[in-house]
């Protein structure tokens, strides 16, 4: 698949560079002015180009200043798609695959093959670590952004995969009453309510509250389940200097679990894989639970000291629970299919608590030559885990020919469910110096980590700098380039190691990017990068089965993106990733030169959205997703095949009794191919069949 981005150039290279909420749009160096109001507004109607980026410490910034490759799926393409899924809305960013599981429960995610951490890597309002082990609900966001690469100057210890921001619907100038009905040809649907007000004498308090209730149904057998949220965001501005605002949300996901596919045993080092089985098939049982609950808080306060300083401070913390049986099927005989559903455990009360602060303090210092925008802040974070795991059981089954499981019940006496406790605190300056169409930044976070479990304590105490160059020679292009350090935890074993739950030791990343970022047309972003990353890999000690560090990985390649409206009626959101990607450990000949398990070297999106001038109110959309091959291992002992899949849509907005209302219907996987979607961890998920939604919105 070829996306052609006809006006962008190579260039300089990307930085994580800590910029105020009054960033410059222009890169040119402006005498004093006040600090802007702390407001969030909604994206325009129609837009699939986000005006600003609120992701880390590029809080209300134009993309073309953030000097770090991002993508912003607005509301109008989660709309556009109908989509309420992670997933579903990260596929329009290059570079992102499922890992592990199939995604019926909650999606696993790696970019550009390096896994999005569940417990440091989502982050709601750009700050409070949100823990992914439920699936996380769209419809009270009003965007979700995608900050690719290293992160840690702002967030401690993340994997350089990227930091993925969910913005949450907050109430604007306009009254929002939205009624939303989704149903699928399943039996699955949702009612959805989004209420948004503003109130006082100065509509100084505002008020948006999302609730829904909904029936699961994907179109795989022995399938079933529900969900539900209910979400409020609360602010108060109270003068032009303090403001508040307050975050709340609560959801909850009961559904049957799909088991993943373990892969077999090489033979003389060849791995063979079995087909695809069919997309609707089912491995385990309904009873075979997986019900988990999820309650975020997020507080902050701005105070604005004088017309070029401010501080902020943050307080929030993440709670998600689960009660799950987790299976898969294994040791299984490649011509008959017969083999063995083991359920690895009965998970019971498995409980995760984040909790996160930070405080800062920002502001500019106007020279007539240069202006400096400084950041000084420090973060405190804490997770724990804790937890009941009952002994499994196994069940024969047949690949080809699934029967019915029968119900199972935990049996025998329970053992903690891998107890831990992680504390990640650190402090971050950063000087953004702006020197006519020349921006320099440097940055340093200085780290401290601790790791307790049970069989394991860590510990990591290091300053990581970072240091860009970014240069505009007009309003609508900028080049940039940077190196950054980063400290990452470096992994945690699966269930099918025997040192499953053990967090790794912490492990140093470096990156080098340059990039370029132009607008054109009607208002499309163009951005290109070059990426270089090296960090730890990870690889499993066959004497042991234990998994262990394996030295270096590096992950080389090239991303191009594109974003917005080509025309008045046409829009596009489109982007596509080339890489190679190498693990250097030379003392291990049997990965030495692989690529990482589950990275394909090439991967691209393209959706557009074009509306008739012939029919007022008819919009048709279409979208391919590709992912090239990957490897099912370190070893490269076998790889699962490429796949695309297509996506069609139609919507029509008219008027019934006065009121603006919306009918959709979306077709994903239309031509319900069947392919391997989900890779790595030595575990292989099928991708989900076609399905049919059908929407009605109506706007009082």
């Amino acid at each position: 698949m070829q996306l052609r981005l006809s006006t962008l150039a190579s260039a300089i290279s990307l930085a994580f560079s800590v910029s105020q909420a009054n960033a410059q749009t222009s890169g040119q160096a402006e005498p004093a002015k006040e600090l802007p109001a702390v407001n969030v507004t909604a994206e325009r109607s129609g837009s699939f180009k986000s005006n600003v980026v609120q992701v880390g410490t590029f809080r209300d910034m134009a993309p073309l200043d953030v000097p770090q490759t991002s993508n912003v799926i607005t509301r109008e393409v989660l709309d556009a798609q109908a989509t309420d899924s992670l997933f579903g809305a990260l596929q329009n960013t290059a570079g992102v695959t499922r890992s592990a599981i199939s995604g019926s429960t909650y999606d696993n995610i790696a970019i550009r093959g390096i896994l999005v951490e569940n417990r440091g890597n989502y982050r709601l309002n750009g700050s409070l670590p949100i823990i992914n082990l439920i699936s996380t609900p769209l419809e009270n966001k009003e965007r979700v952004e995608v900050l690719k690469g290293a992160s840690s100057l702002y967030y401690g210890f993340v994997p350089p995969s990227g930091i993925i921001n969910l913005v949450t619907k907050r109430a604007g100038n306009n009254p929002v009453t939205n009624l939303n009905l989704m149903g699928n040809q399943y039996g699955g649907g949702n009612v959805h309510l989004d209420v948004g007000r503003r109130f006082g004498s100065q509509q100084q308090f505002g008020a948006r509250v999302n609730l829904l209730k909904g029936r699961e149904d994907i179109g795989i057998n022995n399938y079933s389940g529900d969900r539900m949220l209910a979400s409020g965001a609360f602010d108060w501005r109270v003068n032009d200097k303090l403001s508040f605002k307050l975050d709340v949300e609560h959801y909850r996901k009961d559904v049957s679990e799909q088991p993943p596919i373990l892969v077999p045993k090489a033979v003389n080092g060849v791995i063979t894989l079995p087909s695809v089985p069919d997309n609707r098939q089912n491995l385990s049982g309904e009873w075979q639970r997986y019900d988990a609950k999820a309650t975020n808080i997020l507080f902050r306060t701005d105070y604005a000291l004088n017309d070029n300083w401010g501080v902020f401070f943050e307080a929030g913390k993440a709670r998600t629970g689960r009660d799950r049986a987790f299976s898969r099927f294994e040791n299984f005989d490649l011509k008959t299919g017969q083999g063995t559903l083991r359920v690895t455990a009965f998970t019971r009360d498995q409980e995760w608590n984040n909790e996160n602060y930070r405080a800062e303090v920002y502001g500019r210092l106007p020279g007539a030559w240069v202006t400096h925008e400084l950041s000084l802040g420090f973060t405190a974070n804490e997770r724990s885990q804790d937890g009941r795991n009952f002994p499994g059981v196994s069940i024969p089954q047949n690949l080809y020919n699934p029967v019915a499981i029968p119900p199972q019940s935990p049996v025998g006496a329970s053992s903690p469910a891998f107890p831990g406790k992680i504390q990640d605190r650190g402090w971050y300056f950063f000087d953004r110096m702006l020197i006519g169409k020349w921006q320099a930044m440097f940055g340093a976070r200085g780290s401290n980590y601790k790791s307790t479990t049970p069989d394991s304590y860590y510990t990591a105490d290091k300053v990581t700098p970072t240091v860009a160059l970014m240069y505009k020679p007009n309003s609508r292009i900028s080049f940039y380039g940077s190196y950054l350090q980063g400290l990452e935890e470096s992994g945690t074993p699966g269930p099918d190691r025997a040192n499953f739950g053990q967090v790794l030791p912490p492990a140093m990343s470096k990156q080098k990017e340059i990039g370029v970022k132009a607008e054109v047309a009607q208002g499309v972003l163009l951005q290109a990068a070059y990426f270089d990353i090296e960090r730890a890999s990870t690889a499993i000690d066959s004497a042991t089965n234990n998994l262990t560090l394996n030295g270096l990985a590096q992950y080389r390649g090239v991303e191009l993106v594109a974003s917005g409206e080509v025309t008045k009626r046409l829009s596009l959101i489109a982007s596509a990733v080339f890489q190679d990607a190498k693990q250097l450990n030379a003392a291990n000949a049997g990965t030495f030169g692989k690529t990482p398990d589950n990275t394909p070297e090439q991967t691209a999106s393209l959706f557009s959205e074009y509306r008739l001038q012939s029919v007022p109110g008819l919009a048709l959309s279409g979208g391919l997703y590709y992912v090239g091959k990957r490897p099912v291992n370190n070893e490269n002992q076998a790889f699962v095949d490429g796949y695309t899949t297509v996506s069609l849509g139609a919507r029509h907005t008219t008027v019934i009794a006065g009121n603006r209302t919306t009918f959709q219907a979306v077709l994903d996987n239309a031509t319900n191919r069947n392919y391997w979607g989900t890779a790595g961890s030595n575990l292989l998920g099928v991708g989900a069949p076609r399905m049919l939604k059908v929407t009605a919105r109506m706007q009082f």
